[in-house]
């Protein structure tokens, strides 16, 4: 185990390379997020760092911190993230936190390209009809979840859910999962974070272990969900690691 000198080292090189000399960090929580975010959970093996970046941005976004979301906007350039697969995570954010929250974190993120010369990924023409969207989103859920796509609140027949599912399946899985600019995979990771942030832990569960289908490992499952501790609450994220323990 390490000690906390050799975590708050680590910590202030991790700090470092994501913001250069100043992450935001009022000076009183200086050593502690040093030592406690970048040096024990930023800096774990099991996860790239560009994913945990993608963690961060969706739980950033989601809990709607966005001075924080625009320094890691910054950071998440950095690391070589596009702009178009930055905004592709505050959009689909939206399917969970509520397209208000998209709006927001999408401004936020947009007032730091600005400010960097980075050009707006301009919107591309989505033409599919919803019918098309509905059998690609039952397809994507099927691909996802297996016989878990139609339990629970996606039972086939549920009156009351069925006033608005349907939507579901056809704008959040048939349109923004399939929109350009972020991979299946890198879009589970976003619905683990996010959820975890929003404290849903039966979806975390459900989606956790539907990332395996997408290509995740069970270790990056994990990772996804500790890197938002220090972002969203290390209450939230344990709450699901509980869950997924018992997946």
């Amino acid at each position: 185990m390490k000690g906390r000198d050799s975590l708050r080292d680590q910590g202030e090189a991790m700090r470092r390379r994501l913001f250069g000399d100043d992450d935001g960090t009022p000076a009183l929580m200086r050593t502690l997020n040093t030592e406690a975010s970048y040096g024990a959970i930023w800096s774990r093996p099991g996860l790239a760092l560009d994913d945990r970046m993608v963690c961060a941005l969706a739980a950033l976004g989601a809990v709607q911190r966005l001075p924080k979301l625009g320094r890691h906007v910054g950071a998440a350039l950095d690391l070589g993230l596009s702009a178009r697969a930055i905004v592709e995570i505050l959009i689909q954010i939206g399917i969970y936190a509520g397209f208000a929250a998209s709006e927001e974190a999408v401004e936020a993120a947009s007032a730091v390209f600005a400010a960097r010369g980075v050009a707006i990924p301009e919107e591309t023409a989505r033409e599919d009809s919803l019918e098309a969207l509905s059998a690609r989103g039952r397809e994507l859920m099927q691909q996802l979840h297996g016989e878990r796509a139609t339990q629970g609140y996606a039972a086939p027949g549920n009156e009351v859910t069925g006033a608005l599912y349907p939507l579901a399946v056809q704008y959040g899985y048939g349109e923004i999962w399939f929109r350009p600019g972020l991979d299946l995979r890198r879009r589970a990771l976003v619905a683990v974070a996010a959820f975890t942030a929003l404290k849903l832990d039966g979806q975390v569960k459900k989606f956790g272990q539907s990332a395996l289908n997408m290509g995740l490992s069970r270790t990056e499952v994990i990772e996804a969900v500790i890197q938002t501790a220090p972002l969203s609450g290390f209450a939230p994220a344990l709450n699901a690691l509980g869950g997924l323990s018992g997946a």
